[in-house]
């Protein structure tokens, strides 16, 4: 049997609900774990996507390195280069972002790593009073660079993926999920924002 296989995991806010529990069965043992990898999104018992995002920015961070070179190249144009940034780059960040919740501080660090890879595709900018050259602001970003940002074709994702999940028949199990009503009573306290 593969012992990848054998672990399981309760998701709750509860920090202590199934704590240390393995399910022995006649020929094997089920261990419960933390946090794992499903299919190359890391899922953690408290349900919390920090650890994803993560991971997803060191992924593009890697793939941001290997084409590092390519994108200060004075060779390619500026279009050539945006068109990597969006083949090559934005797809490893945005795998599996249909189903995240986003704080602002996760928007903002998405933000700090997609106008780092602007700046780099469109270079500095030359003062007008000084004649100098200096960074590129970020609202300068934004008008250079007319796709919508990163946190906005997060947000697309996900209304593309809830209207589709909106589409599906009503005995499928993903429909149920975004239509049901929870049962029982709510934990006292004020309801985590997200």
């Amino acid at each position: 049997m593969d012992t990848d296989k054998t672990k399981y995991m309760i998701i709750s806010r509860d920090q202590n609900a199934g704590r240390s529990h393995n399910i022995n069965t006649d020929n094997s043992s089920f261990e419960m774990v933390e946090e794992f990898k499903y299919l190359g999104t890391n899922l953690t018992n408290q349900n919390s996507i920090l650890e994803e995002i993560k991971s997803r920015l060191n992924l593009w961070n890697a793939c941001y390195h290997s084409v590092q070179n390519r994108l200060s190249s004075s060779l390619l144009s500026k279009n050539l280069k945006i068109k990597i940034h969006k083949t090559i780059i934005l797809p490893v960040v945005l795998y599996g972002c249909e189903t995240w919740s986003l704080t602002l501080r996760e928007e903002r660090r998405l933000r700090v790593f997609e106008n780092r890879v602007l700046r780099k595709i469109f270079g500095p900018g030359k003062d007008e009073v000084t004649r100098e050259w200096r960074k590129l602001h970020n609202e300068e970003l934004n008008e250079l660079y007319s796709s919508p940002n990163i946190v906005r074709v997060i947000k697309s994702r996900r209304m593309r993926w809830a209207g589709h999940v909106a589409r599906k028949v009503e005995r499928r199990g993903v429909y149920r999920v975004l239509v049901g009503k929870l049962e029982g009573k709510s934990s006292l306290g004020r309801t985590r924002r997200r």
